[in-house]
């Protein structure tokens, strides 16, 4: 389950605490993402699949995914970030537990707890920091530190880089979802979901190097199918959370996309990879509703 659960949620959490750095281009790091295209007579639409956060010194936007981008006349992200203080608002509306409620390490198994508060220590925070939080919101925040240590920056990943040209070259975006939808869809899931997210990313922490590391070079080296393995199969441990951050999301997104292709009009789509492969990705959701997506070749 975390592994899908954290990556949604990441883009948010990092937007709100890292600094940015500039992208560098580096071509021992050139980078070849999956991209998908549907189409009809004058209808064009770009699939492509993003990793929230990258390090510096990777090259991705170029050949056939700045080819498809140059010919798009506006661009869908999963969401369009609203300033800092609005989304400090929303995070602190969706995710700080109910007066009342115990302390977020108490409500945790016995066996977890000296784990979770050295989480939290070593996150470089009090021990009792995160403890009127919700278990979703204590989990994303317990993930932020390691990846930023590690050199991981929204300002590197493709959402901010589109978002950038896009303005540059004066083409809309929007998004496909609202900042405060996407958090809905986290402070909704079940206390027993969250509080199985919370507990599964402590467990995870030590090998998060090496896990992130993995699920960049499969990005890179355009193998969606593995990148998916890596982010969803997980989530078949837990079906409510399954079904609320991967197949429903993608049923929607597919719905979009065919309502869309009744106008006139190329459109750049960029979502997270795991959305794009796996049984219910949303090329999946397409074909139900009869619409192909097909792989670009390059």
């Amino acid at each position: 389950m975390t592994r899908s659960f954290r990556a949604a949620f990441t883009a948010l959490a990092l937007t709100l605490s890292l600094p940015a750095c500039a992208q560098t281009a580096k071509p021992a790091n050139d980078a070849d993402p999956a991209l998908w295209v549907v189409k009809d007579a004058d209808t064009t639409i770009y699939l492509f699949g993003t990793i929230h956060v990258l390090k510096p010194g990777m090259t991705w936007f170029d050949e056939a995914v700045k080819t498809a981008f140059d010919r798009s006349d506006e661009v869908k992200l999963e969401l369009v970030m609203p300033d800092p203080a609005t989304m400090q608002g929303l995070v602190k509306a969706t995710g700080l537990a109910p007066a009342g409620t115990p302390p977020l390490v108490e409500r945790l198994p016995v066996a977890r707890r000296a784990a979770y508060t050295q989480a939290v220590i070593d996150a470089g925070l009090p021990a009792n920091a995160l403890d009127k939080f919700k278990p979703w919101l204590a989990a994303t925040q317990l993930s932020v530190t390691p990846l930023a240590k590690l050199g991981y920056d929204t300002s590197n990943g493709p959402e901010q880089v589109i978002t950038a040209a896009a303005k540059a070259a004066g083409k809309p975006v929007t998004g496909l979802e609202t900042a405060a939808q996407q958090l809905g869809y986290f402070s909704s899931l079940s206390d027993k979901a969250q509080l199985e997210f919370l507990g599964s990313t402590i467990d995870e922490l030590p090998t998060v190097e090496t896990v992130m590391s993995k699920m960049v070079d499969d990005w890179a080296a355009g193998r969606p199918e593995a990148l998916a393995e890596d982010m969803n199969d997980s989530l078949k441990d837990s079906p409510e959370v399954a079904k609320v951050l991967l197949v429903d999301r993608n049923k929607r997104w597919a719905t979009w996309i065919k309502q869309r292709m009744a106008r006139p009009g190329t459109v750049f789509i960029a979502v997270g990879a795991g959305h794009l492969a796996g049984a219910d990705s949303v090329q999946a959701q397409l074909n139900a509703l009869g619409v192909k997506a097909t792989r670009v070749a390059y």
